[in-house]
């Protein structure tokens, strides 16, 4: 009974390891418990636009992680022209902690395909940034008589449609393409990057139908991650030990 007393009492004070509530925790001989890795992740704060990022990390950041009014060693990865993550640099497992998972909040537009006059109307009034071509879409979509659209020639572009002019007057018009536009579709702190489109109707058994086809291959999105990246290089140019990636 004694031998198997000291026999417990001699396996306690061993160096093991428990796993508590999920936790892997390691116990020293002199059983000090410490968490198992360096690593303790910590839950990403989920917000959607870049001045509270920016906010937060000239106020709360400094408390949280480090002496106060000092900013730890943080990166800020442009992900993509809607997401931004905010993540520190290696830790001692060579692993990453992301502090802020910023999203933008943005409408969801009706492209690449077509739709009905009245939605695709409402959807330019609502969706896209005011501009010359916007308003030359809106008179020649919003004018445009039932059963007028046609192919004005073969290459698949060129359109043109009966619109009317005044109380009794119409006309033929050619539909405007290319078209240079500006739909909300990164954050709303950085200027919308003009887009070209493709805009085309046709005929349907429901009336009209409009449509926007991207025309620029995706380039507007690197443009996007770029004003996105100069914004937060611009306001945090006084906060150190933050670099800006995109």
């Amino acid at each position: 009974m004694i031998k198997e007393a000291l026999q417990y009492i001699i396996g306690i004070q061993q160096p093991r390891i428990e796993e508590i509530n999920g936790q892997k925790y390691y116990f020293t001989s002199n059983g000090i418990p410490s968490l198992v890795g360096e690593c303790r992740r910590c839950e990403a704060l989920e917000i959607s636009t870049l001045t509270s990022l920016v906010d937060y990390i000239k106020g709360s950041l400094a408390d949280d992680f480090a002496a106060p009014g000092v900013v730890p060693k943080m990166i800020i990865h442009v992900e993509s022209e809607t997401e931004v993550n905010l993540v520190s640099v290696f830790n001692g497992d060579m692993g990453r902690w992301t502090i802020a998972n910023v999203r933008a909040r943005i409408p969801q537009i009706a492209l690449n395909k077509f739709i009905g006059q009245e939605q695709f109307i409402i959807q330019m009034q609502s969706m896209f940034i005011d501009n010359m071509d916007k308003a030359v879409v809106l008179q020649v979509a919003g004018n445009v008589e039932d059963k007028t659209v046609a192919n004005y020639g073969d290459d698949g572009v060129s359109q043109k449609a009966t619109i009317k002019t005044g109380l009794a007057n119409v006309e033929d018009v050619i539909v405007p393409n290319p078209v240079k536009l500006q739909p909300f579709r990164t954050f709303h702190e950085i200027e919308q990057p003009e887009i070209d489109f493709i805009f085309r109707m046709r005929n349907g058994a429901d009336g009209v139908a409009c449509a926007l086809f991207e025309a620029d291959g995706g380039a507007w999105k690197f443009r996007a991650v770029h004003s996105i990246a100069e914004y937060l290089k611009e306001e945090l140019k006084d906060v150190e030990n933050i670099a800006v990636l995109s």
